[in-house]
């Protein structure tokens, strides 16, 4: 483990740390070749590693010193004042945190704010859909990635999922408002913040008791870790999507795919792993995504945790049985199969029945005037409502975790 340290693979760099990974692969590992082409990525060129064996080595070594100095503790309170994009960063950070935060919250020179307008604009008119996709499409999509389930459960978020929800639905709150990367939106402070969480449990996590003994990777959250996550959000919505045959104009598709282009840079993603076009992004998808969907333990306590979130307003008399049927829905009956969620027959032929004439009635409502903002209005208190329950009205804050999850 010494020699292997996840300091030494990081120090040796994206293409020099792959070609010493692969060294201790296992063969069935070392099948999953990485073959999608940077030539399609919003960078248009790369090296070409294979993103398994990239992570972020300047988040990673600034803050494993940072908890090893113990000063997570101090800047977690600190940085609890910092939720403004454009807000000047707290006094009293450390010099290093501060000079790396100061670079990591530039928006990359390809941002387009004509895009991200219209980007609103499409979550203005499809909030409900973008709600529901975000939560049981790509919420419970992730439990059965296995890397992030794992990862998930064994670290500190896993102890506490409500709170771990709340902070990933922030995320996904984030991007959809107006001002998602202007200097009085909040999208670019959830991402930097974010990406220091993934760097800390980078570090962490190798040194759990029970997480080496599951996991088939020595560090977990790797660039691709992260793409297999991004595709779970973005791509797989915009294929729910087509698949409902929602109407969307090639402009605000495009500019959904931008705003998410821009998360995927500001948490730490190489550029030339971010896909260019939604024909990238499937292709990508097939690559990374499909294939190691799959169901671990802990995915389904996760997917159980997840389903039950609700048991607190009613019992879980309704919640349960409706979430577990809008998964079913959603994902399908394998993947339901996986996470033993039960057959609910009546919301499961309501939703057969009825989403599809949902879907057209609320479209032909969109065009009438006034419809579109009084829809915008309830997405909007939904989604509000939905991150006042998870955060129990408290404000959400994005914490550096300096322990794995509590025994």
């Amino acid at each position: 483990m010494d020699k292997f340290s996840r300091r030494n693979v990081l120090k040796a760099g994206g293409a020099l740390g792959a070609l010493g990974a692969l060294g201790v692969v296992s063969p069935a590992q070392a099948q999953s070749a990485w073959t999608w082409a940077p030539s399609g990525s919003v960078a248009g060129t790369g090296a070409g590693a294979d993103p398994r064996w990239v992570w972020d080595p300047e988040a990673d070594e600034l803050v494993a010193s940072l908890l090893d100095r113990g000063d997570v503790p101090m800047v977690n309170q600190l940085l609890r004042t910092w939720t403004r994009n454009g807000q000047p960063l707290p006094a009293g950070l450390p010099a290093d945190l501060r000079a790396f935060m100061e670079k990591a919250r530039q928006l990359p020179a390809w941002a387009d704010h004509g895009k991200l307008a219209t980007a609103y604009e499409f979550n203005e008119k499809r909030g409900l859909y973008l709600g529901v996709l975000y939560g049981l499409a790509s919420g419970m999509m992730s439990t059965v990635i296995p890397k992030e389930a794992r990862a998930v459960y064994y670290s500190q978020g896993g102890a506490d999922m409500k709170d771990r929800i709340s902070k990933t639905a922030k995320l996904g709150y984030d991007i959809g408002t107006r001002n998602a990367y202007s200097p009085d939106g909040e999208m670019i402070v959830t991402c930097v913040k974010t990406r220091l969480v993934h760097a800390a449990v980078r570090h962490l996590l190798p040194q759990s008791a029970h997480w080496p003994g599951v996991a088939d990777e020595e560090i977990p959250i790797s660039q691709r870790d992260m793409m297999v996550t991004w595709h779970s959000l973005p791509t797989t919505v915009m294929q729910k999507l087509a698949a409902w045959k929602v109407p969307i104009p090639a402009g605000e598709s495009t500019a959904f795919l931008h705003s998410w282009q821009l998360g995927a840079h500001m948490l730490g993603i190489k550029d030339e792993y971010i896909p260019a076009t939604w024909d990238e992004a499937n292709s990508q998808a097939k690559e990374v995504l499909d294939p190691v969907l799959a169901p671990t333990p802990e995915g389904v306590k996760l997917a159980d945790i997840l389903l039950n979130l609700g048991s607190s307003v009613d019992g879980g008399i309704l919640s349960k049985p409706i979430l577990g049927a809008f998964t079913r829905f959603m994902l399908g009956d394998e993947i339901a199969g996986w996470l033993k969620i039960g057959h609910e027959p009546l919301w499961d032929s309501l939703l057969d029945v009825a989403w599809e004439p949902f879907i057209k009635v609320r479209e032909g409502l969109l065009p009438l005037p006034l419809a579109p903002k009084a829809y915008w209005l309830f997405d909007e208190f939904l989604r509000k409502a939905a991150l006042l329950f998870l955060s129990e009205a408290k404000p959400i804050s994005i914490e550096i975790p300096d322990t794995n999850r509590p025994e």
